[in-house]
């Protein structure tokens, strides 16, 4: 069985939009990570990613973000059991303040540039690896 998750690497003002993850989560609870969340079955749809990306970013912190474009796609194992396909898109924000709209998931919010985020000692190597391929496809294609 295979979960799929989207994640968007939100950037503002060369700047990504980066949580804690509520030390309650099962998967990397009190780590830094982008927003994202499950997909969940809508029957036949088309942009189900993009869809459920938008609605995850808007339920967990508000914000509205412009401009997804694939970036990435990684797997790994719940300890649960599993396997989670986790995709990653790049995002332009395009409107909300970030907040915690969703406490018990988002434990704290924050825009941090990208050297902020590889130096960060709570930084895991997901992250890190997502971070780096954003701001590198950021530079390229919006330059």
């Amino acid at each position: 069985m295979f979960y799929v998750n989207v994640e968007g690497a939100v950037y503002k003002d060369d700047k990504w939009l980066i949580i804690r993850r509520g030390s309650k989560e099962e998967h990397a609870g009190g780590l830094l990570s982008l927003v994202g969340g499950t997909v969940e079955d809508r029957g036949d749809s088309k942009g189900i990613f993009e869809s459920t990306l938008q609605r995850e970013l808007f339920e967990e912190v508000g914000v509205r973000v412009e401009r997804v474009e694939y970036l990435q796609n990684t797997s790994f194992s719940l300890d649960k059991g599993g396997t989670v396909i986790n995709l990653v898109f790049l995002c332009e924000w395009k409107e909300g303040e970030p907040f915690r709209k969703s406490p018990d998931e988002v434990e704290a919010i924050y825009w941090m540039t990208t050297e902020e985020v590889i130096r960060h000692p709570e930084t895991p190597p997901w992250l890190l690896d997502s971070i780096k391929d954003a701001d590198q496809k950021r530079k390229v294609a919006y330059l």
